[in-house]
């Protein structure tokens, strides 16, 4: 049973446009708020081409589901059961716009925030009630695609909320994952290890940019896929494991600081796609084709791995 039927997406920036389809087509009644009508105008163009995703994944659809635009943050939250913060990652941003939300939203109302790293204690801090109502929802990007959403209780969350959260999450087909605080969660915590130790060897010149993409994609993407890293262990066995990190584990890179490189290329300018150069550089035709290419071939694996 949906427990959330009506729901407020507060920010349609990265990740909005794609929640928003997603819950739509769970039946619930689904509101988009941004400060401006161009911003809305911008997400009403990336929630077709989500909600065109989600017709070729053939994901479930449940009647009653329906996306509202909002540039009034009260006509988004008035009646909501459940409102899904995406604003900017500044602590300070998100203080104000819970405040404002605590004021506007009904007493029951759920409030989650898909911060990809703020701790939620931190951010139920500066908030002047309702910390109990409080709890993160960490979807993964791009959010139509990606069927994961990590659960993260703050201090004051309660046991109620967070289990009706995950229950939720799993009731449109998506698996939630139950964590506890710490800097960046899980899944982040993760992939920027992986990250570092990548950037860390084209930089010292042990492999090019384009052969670690390659490694990367056939060698541990591809088995990750579809093994995880606690299974791989146990495949590989727990003495060959073991044996292996005695001395690899010492020659990891255990840098602290952002790479030399990023920071020289990030410096220059070169932020990556969105200006058409980074490690790599890019066409606007080279951009738009790679974006339907990925998205096909996440498409593909996600109907292969729902098998």
């Amino acid at each position: 049973m949906n427990v959330y039927k009506k729901v407020a997406i507060i920010g349609t920036g990265t990740m909005g446009p794609g929640m928003g389809a997603v819950l739509e087509r769970a039946g619930c009644e689904t509101r988009l708020y941004d400060v401006s009508q161009a911003a809305l105008d911008k997400a009403a163009i990336v929630l077709n081409i989500a909600r065109g995703v989600l017709d070729r994944l053939e994901a479930p659809q449940t009647a009653g589901g329906s996306i509202r635009f909002c540039t009034e943050l009260a006509d988004a939250v008035k009646d909501a059961d459940l409102v899904i913060e995406a604003v900017p990652e500044k602590l300070e941003l998100k203080h104000e716009v819970f405040n404002q939300i605590l004021k506007l939203a009904p007493a029951h109302a759920v409030l989650a925030s898909n911060t990809s790293g703020i701790p939620i204690t931190k951010i139920a801090e500066g908030c002047d009630s309702g910390t109990e109502r409080i709890i993160g929802m960490h979807w993964s990007n791009p959010p139509h695609l990606i069927p994961l959403i990590e659960v993260i209780p703050g201090n004051g969350t309660s046991d109620a909320v967070t289990q009706q959260l995950m229950k939720f999450s799993e009731s449109f087909g998506y698996s939630a994952v139950l964590e506890k605080e710490v800097l960046g969660f899980v899944e982040n915590r993760i992939l920027y290890a992986i990250l570092r130790e990548c950037v860390d060897l084209v930089e010292r010149g042990i492999i090019s940019h384009s052969d670690m993409d390659t490694c990367v994609k056939w060698g541990i993407g591809y088995k990750l896929a579809v093994i995880g890293p606690l299974e791989l262990i146990d495949m590989a066995g727990l003495d060959i494991y073991r044996s292996v990190a005695s001395y690899l584990n010492k020659d990891l890179s255990t840098a602290s600081e952002v790479s030399p490189m990023i920071t020289k290329i990030a410096d220059q300018g070169r932020l990556g796609m969105k200006t058409k150069g980074g490690i790599y550089d890019y066409t606007d035709e080279q951009i738009a084709a790679k974006g339907a290419a990925r998205a096909a071939k996440l498409i593909a694996v996600r109907k292969v791995l729902s098998e």
